[in-house]
């Protein structure tokens, strides 16, 4: 006999374990009126009713359906991909879904993990926290990960013994079928909630415009547009748009979501006159017409609920398209849809952005950052301190890549480039973006309590090794006869000295030392450069293609902060550099139809700036025995100043310390600083922290030239779009 005490436990255990006791089914009635049975004989539910009770075992038993083993090889398959991505372990997914070769920095490329991301994928179980597994994983959990691993002791789904009458077991719940659900209780939409309801015409065919103008629409998006947003493939859309023109009445809805919006945003970035020469009407009338036809294809493509990539990128350009005559608050509001619509589909998360085949993925990447670009731009100019250029999330920046490079059969993507591409524009932009939006000066104004999940790199660097960097790596490769290399060099140099600008005031509103000369000059040729930026860009036909984006770009901190350092600082170094840097900037603005100081309170802001800094300057001239002559655009902008005040032009001006040289109800009270672009949003307490807050600065000069209390202004008041040609 063999001893028992030498045998396994757990063999042992197998030899005298109990059979397993026959199921007792409930009897048929009760089965058949699928009401719960007591599998007693006779039940209680028959003998009340007063019929006879027949056993479940009594009839022949049917067999038990189970699962297809297919389904549950799958489901296992998907299971150990997930232990794998989770352990970093390089693999080739199984589904078509996710065709790329997942590796160590494709499967988690959470370069700067942060407690405010939650990716759903850098979740850890309980089985991490043992000895056996190393230390667990940081990073939000995902509630249905761990509702299906404490399933069963081992985190599995075993459902092989599954019984589906109406007295079976547990049932696993899977996130997918709780959607499925929630989508079939709500199925009669809520698309109305944003552009109203929609119109009885199915066909919009209808509200597109002939052949040839599609083609000319196309080939001006791709002129003007394409290249600064680079949110569309064109090699794999140019053919579905030729495909859609032969048969208008079928096509896609999120396709002719997007074929409108391009529709739209290639007419605001033509002039009137070249609008009325290629498609032969009013922009205006255009706009219109295809700005409803893209409202009424956003509607049929299901918007608000929508998880397709290509109707959210029409979304977003449709709002481009908008935006000139769209109040700030009210396109801030609408951008919020589109943002929460990119992170419902996890475009914020590279971990979810790395599942995807190479070419869906860098779509996935350039259109989150563009989204997260243009909501910063409305969220200064609403005076919206909560958009999403933020630490809180991982997504990488694009590849500098050429459309070409990208295929929709690759499984790895291609490597990002050194030399310029079609993509380096919003590359760039995306760079300075993420480093920016991490600096400790500019969560200083944005949130500080966020610092201390901003990326590590960001928070121990300047923006000077930035510079430095983008200057070596893309602008020294730029020619500069290139219209799109034009506007990334000046676009970038004047992006980065108006955040070197603010980094100044940042570094000196934390500080108690007296600021030196020295730290003024830089200050002010930091400005100065803002303006150089801005006379190139606006003075150049390289960009005339660009123009709407350029308007944009109006250096509007410079002027504020130039005109009260030439007040304090009448005779500086710089002071007659930056006299004549202003005046070239405002001729060339003027030249070129970017200056509307009639109709826009923004120019008349500046006009009572400039002459006030010029009455001081010229004061202190007269004091020390110079006689100086007033530049072109300090006599316009008196000029100006009078026709829009009729008191001023009979010396009846009241000496009021509030008086302004147009009406108060243009400019009302309690204003931020909006920094007219450029991702950033400031407050106008930190505009001259070198002194004291402007509204308290009392002139060196002595001069009655009036304040400009710029504390009091609002600038979510103001006519923003009132520029004479639409900005986007």
């Amino acid at each position: 006999m063999v001893d028992t005490e030498q045998v396994p436990t757990h063999v042992a255990n197998a030899r005298v374990a109990p059979m397993k006791p026959q199921r007792v089914l409930a009897c048929i009635l009760c089965q058949q009126r699928k009401v719960k049975c007591d599998r007693k004989f006779p039940c209680s539910n028959c003998t009340r009713a007063g019929t006879q009770c027949v056993p479940g075992h009594a009839v022949t038993t049917r067999q038990r359906r189970r699962r297809f083993p297919e389904r549950d090889l799958l489901d296992r398959i998907r299971r150990y991909e997930d232990l794998l991505r989770k352990n970093n372990i390089p693999f080739e997914p199984l589904h078509g879904n996710s065709t790329d070769i997942a590796t160590p920095e494709t499967a988690d490329t959470s370069q700067h993990p942060s407690p405010l991301e939650n990716t759903g994928s850098s979740e850890y179980s309980p089985r991490d926290e043992s000895g056996d597994n190393g230390p667990p994983k940081a990073g939000f959990i995902n509630i249905w990960n761990a509702w299906s691993q404490s399933g069963s002791p081992d985190g599995s789904d075993d459902n092989d013994d599954e019984d589906h009458d109406s007295d079976s077991s547990q049932v696993r719940v899977r996130h997918a079928t709780v959607k499925k659900a929630l989508e079939h209780m709500f199925e009669k939409g809520d698309d109305h909630l944003l552009f109203g309801a929609r119109a009885s015409l199915n066909d919009l065919s209808a509200l597109h415009p002939p052949q040839v103008q599609i083609f000319r629409f196309w080939q001006i998006y791709l002129d003007n547009v394409n290249p600064l947003l680079k949110v569309t493939h064109t090699p794999t859309l140019q053919p579905r748009i030729i495909n859609a023109i032969g048969n208008l009445g079928s096509i896609e809805p999120a396709l002719e979501a997007l074929m409108f919006s391009i529709y739209c945003v290639a007419l605001i970035s033509i002039t009137e006159a070249e609008c009325r020469t290629s498609f032969g009407s009013e922009r205006g009338h255009l706009l219109a017409n295809y700005s409803f036809g893209c409202q009424q294809a956003l509607l049929k493509s299901g918007i608000l609920r929508t998880t397709e990539r290509e109707c959210l990128t029409a979304f977003y350009i449709y709002l481009i398209s908008i935006k000139a005559e769209s109040e700030p608050r009210a396109l801030s509001t609408m951008l919020g849809v589109a943002v929460r619509l990119a992170q419902h589909m996890r475009m914020h998360s590279e971990s979810a952005n790395a599942k995807y085949p190479a070419l869906e993925a860098e779509m996935r990447r350039r259109l989150w950052w563009s989204l997260a670009a243009f909501d910063a731009r409305v969220s200064e100019q609403s005076d919206f301190k909560g958009g999403i250029m933020c630490p809180g999330w991982d997504c990488s920046i694009p590849s500098n890549v050429n459309d070409f490079d990208l295929r929709p059969e690759m499984k790895v993507a291609p490597a990002s480039q050194e030399k310029i591409t079609e993509a380096t524009f919003a590359v760039v932009r995306s760079e300075l973006a993420d480093f920016v939006r991490n600096c400790s000066y500019y969560l200083d104004f944005i949130n500080p309590l966020l610092k201390p999940v901003a990326h590590v790199s960001a928070k121990s660097g300047d923006l000077s090794t930035l510079t430095k960097s983008i200057e070596e790596k893309y602008l020294t490769h730029c020619d500069e006869r290139n219209p799109l290399h034009f506007m990334i060099i000046w676009v970038t140099r004047s992006y980065l000295a108006k955040h070197t600008l603010f980094e100044q005031y940042q570094k000196q509103w934390r500080s108690d030392m007296v600021v030196t000369e020295e730290q003024r000059d830089v200050a002010l040729c930091h400005a100065l450069d803002m303006f150089v930026a801005d006379t190139n860009l606006i003075s150049s036909p390289l960009v005339s293609g660009y123009y709407q984006y350029v308007a944009t770009l109006f250096p509007f901190p410079a002027y504020l902060h130039v005109v009260q350092d030439l007040r304090r600082r009448a005779h500086g170094k710089h002071a007659q550099r930056a006299w004549d840097t202003m005046s070239k900037n405002y001729e060339v603005r003027c030249m070129t139809g970017w200056w509307d100081p009639v109709d826009n309170p923004m120019t008349k802001i500046v006009h009572k700036a400039v002459v006030q800094a010029w009455s001081a300057y010229e004061k202190l001239a007269q004091e020390s025995g110079r006689e100086v002559s007033p530049p072109f655009f300090v006599t316009s902008m008196q000029t100006k100043s009078m026709q829009m005040n009729p008191a001023l032009q009979t010396r009846e001006a009241p000496q009021d310390a509030n008086f302004l040289p147009f009406q108060s109800a243009d400019v009302p009270t309690d204003m931020d600083l909006d920094l007219g672009g450029n991702n950033a949003q400031f407050n106008f307490d930190f505009l001259d922290p070198m002194q004291q807050p402007i509204g308290g600065f009392q002139s060196t000069t002595n001069s009655s030239a009036v304040d400009l209390d710029l504390k009091q202004l609002d600038f979510t008041g103001l006519g923003w779009n009132s520029v004479r040609a639409p900005r986007w």
